[in-house]
């Protein structure tokens, strides 16, 4: 059987935004052992998707643990750099399938293009193969859901300070939706619960109302399918609500909506960003970030629930 190996070995949301390239693969090789290198958290919402026969635990660039011989076909949807160019390489392939780098100039590619949604740059990529795609094609089936459910979700946390919208802010939120009677749940990894407590204490919360740290990112899924309404920054969780169909609200700060955000027009998400960009990896919270205040959020989310009443 042939072999097609993908390496996209990075986070929630970047897995999420490659569904469409992964589907196109998918159709265009669908006799093939197709195995995505990334990291093994993403394992179980990786076969939701359809388009994997095997997840191999790659948590980073470095060294694809690759022993199933050379590949017919290898999939760069890491990144630009040479050494995401190395990793796949390195596994011996007979095709490679790359954006061009000065430093390998016998692979042909398409130049990297970084004004493009992240979304529509790795279709780029994947038409480039000779794969037709389809940028919309973004859902994910989340199984053993009870379409019943109805709580608010809260995700305060993003990788970076920058893309961390203040805790303070996020009570004041909570406990507005609080008093008007709605479920609130506040999820995270295990390093964010302490900020999840922190919110949770100050906006009047049960503890029981805490999951960071406590959800695989499957269970997470099926929560967020759940959800009546997720509110979150530009976060792996953005894209999660995206690809259930839950209504969202994102808070936009260093990062364009336009590259990250929720496809154009899709009503059900309200994105805030105030048109200013900085850095996404800066240690404190982008300027841009913070000029959002509680009031938009609290408008737009009352907005979307009120929406759900009629």
């Amino acid at each position: 059987m042939a072999v097609t190996l993908v390496l996209r070995a990075l986070g929630l949301g970047d897995l999420l935004t490659a569904v469409p390239a992964l589907r196109a693969l998918r159709a265009g090789r669908p006799d093939d052992r197709i195995v995505l290198a990334a990291p093994g958290s993403m394992a179980e919402l990786a076969v939701w998707t359809g388009t994997v026969d095997d997840v191999i635990d790659t948590p980073g660039l470095g060294g694809i643990r690759w022993k199933g011989g050379s590949p017919d076909l290898a999939v760069n949807l890491h990144g630009s750099g040479p050494e995401s160019i190395v990793d796949v390489l390195a596994t011996g392939p007979a095709r490679v399938l790359t954006h061009r780098h000065d430093k390998f100039p016998h692979l042909p590619g398409p130049v990297w293009d970084g004004s493009l949604h992240e979304v529509r740059r790795w279709c780029r990529l994947i038409e480039y193969g000779g794969f037709p795609t389809d940028p919309t094609d973004l859902a994910l089936s989340v199984p053993d859901i009870d379409q019943g459910g109805g709580e608010i979700i809260i995700h305060p946390g993003a990788a970076s300070a920058a893309r961390r919208w203040p805790a303070d802010r996020f009570a004041t939120l909570a406990a507005h939706l609080r008093r008007h009677r709605h479920p609130v749940a506040i999820t995270g990894n295990a390093a964010e619960r302490e900020l999840a407590q922190n919110i949770a204490e100050n906006a009047g919360l049960p503890m029981s109302s805490i999951t960071a740290g406590d959800l695989s990112l499957g269970q997470l899924a099926q929560r967020v399918a759940n959800a009546r309404l997720v509110i979150c920054g530009d976060t792996g969780v953005a894209h999660l609500a995206t690809a259930v169909n839950t209504p969202s609200v994102l808070l936009f700060g260093p990062t364009a909506p336009q590259r990250w955000g929720p496809p154009a027009g899709d009503r059900r998400h309200r994105v805030l960003w105030h048109g200013r960009t900085g850095d996404p990896h800066a240690d404190h919270a982008d300027p841009g970030l913070l000029e959002i205040s509680v009031a938009e959020v609290i408008e737009a989310a009352d907005s979307h629930l009120a929406i759900a009443h009629v």
